[in-house]
């Protein structure tokens, strides 16, 4: 373990002792008002997974289109702010069973379910929540939705999130910071014709469909309903996504732990979908290339494709990329590198991923994007100033 992590460790620590005791304060003064998060989960027809978070209610409002700078920086301090419930116990039901779970120090809990009953043939199940402890005047309740890969599927993809579908400078720490802290689900902009080609690579070729998605992020799970809400209104396939615990603390962010988080995601993946090959989508900002390569030489077979979207444009990022890419083919699959969704949408029809009639609508999908605001667009931009 190195210095940062002992001390990022440490810091998690004394937040999570200070979170027990503004819970237990609230809970004594009646101001305690428990919520349960429930995140998009993943599963088999004989193992399903579902991760969620108990919490005190942060009062987060949706976000809209005429939110000020402040308004969203309140917002995201709530996310921040938010105080867990330790040792909360929640009740499960799906498939015809119950399960009961107790949530961490930190308010999280995961609930792995093996069906009893054959499932309904469709992509996403919900899962009935309840809060058992701790017990409240009125039954909370909240429903879970899990997502199993229909037979048909040809592939799985597994996408890095910020560079990668959503704009977020990451190279960047000061621009970074203003796109995370100072916009909402609304203002935050997408590649320019992601949306298209995920709804491509989500539909396949031929009569294979509903290739699923999962989104890998090193961002805390403070970030899933802006994240999630994100994706609904661009119209990006949904799909469970893996984000990081932070427990007060910016551990998550050092290398080390983004390394660490990406693998075990994919290995998870592999495990669970052993017949289902994959294809990984990232970025040049910071290490996508080099986890990715690792994970192809130690899954040989298993994953069909790399594609890194070039966000840094120096030659010495392309120049070791290069390399990776020949280690990459020498173990039997691809890396490219791409400048624009378009060009990662024309590798994958050349490669038989996506049909060849998706890259009209990826093309005219980027071109919306990178179009100027219209007169309406620029009179509510000057509105806001």
């Amino acid at each position: 373990m190195s210095w940062q992590e002992a001390v990022f460790g440490a810091l998690g620590d004394v937040d999570n002792v200070l979170d027990r005791l503004k819970f237990r304060l609230d809970e004594r003064l009646g101001r305690a008002r428990s919520q349960i998060v429930a995140f998009n989960g993943y599963g088999s027809r004989d193992l399903l997974t579902l991760k969620g978070l108990v919490i005190q209610d942060k009062g987060v409002q949706p976000g809209n289109d005429h939110d000020t700078l402040w308004r969203n920086l309140d917002n995201m301090y709530r996310r921040f702010a938010s105080v867990e419930v330790p040792g909360a116990i929640v009740q499960a039901i799906i498939g015809g069973v119950t399960q009961q779970v107790r949530a961490d120090s930190n308010g999280y809990f995961e609930v792995n379910i093996m069906p009893q009953a054959p499932l309904p043939d469709q992509a996403w199940h919900p899962v009935a929540l309840s809060l058992l402890e701790p017990a409240s005047a009125r039954p909370l309740q909240a429903t879970g939705q899990i997502l199993i890969p229909p037979a048909s599927a040809a592939f799985g993809v597994i996408s890095d999130i910020d560079d990668t579908v959503v704009i977020s400078d990451t190279s960047h720490l000061l621009r970074m910071a203003r796109l995370v802290f100072l916009s909402n689900a609304r203002s935050r902009l997408p590649f320019p014709g992601v949306a298209a080609l995920y709804r491509a690579l989500h539909r396949g070729v031929g009569s294979q469909t509903g290739n699923p998605i999962f989104y890998v992020s090193s961002s805390p799970w403070n970030l899933y309903d802006l994240l999630s809400d994100f994706f609904a209104l661009q119209d990006i396939p949904a799909g469970p996504l893996f984000l990081r615990e932070w427990s007060g603390a910016a551990q998550a962010g050092l290398p080390t732990e983004h390394r660490r988080h990406k693998l075990s995601v994919i290995a998870r993946l592999l495990a669970r979908y052993p017949t289902l090959p994959f294809v990984l989508l990232g970025d040049s900002g910071q290490s996508d290339p080099e986890i990715y390569t690792e994970a192809v030489l130690h899954y040989p077979g298993r994953l069909r494709a790399v594609y890194i979207r070039d966000v840094s444009h120096r030659a010495e990022r392309t120049a070791a990329i290069a390399l990776l890419a020949r280690t990459v083919a020498a173990a039997g699959s691809t890396l490219h590198l791409a400048a624009d969704t378009l060009s990662i949408a024309q590798h994958l029809a050349a490669q038989g991923l996506i049909a060849a009639e998706a890259l009209a609508p990826v093309a005219a999908d980027k071109a919306q994007d990178e179009a100027p605001p219209g007169d309406t667009e620029r009179l509510l931009d000057l509105g806001e100033d």
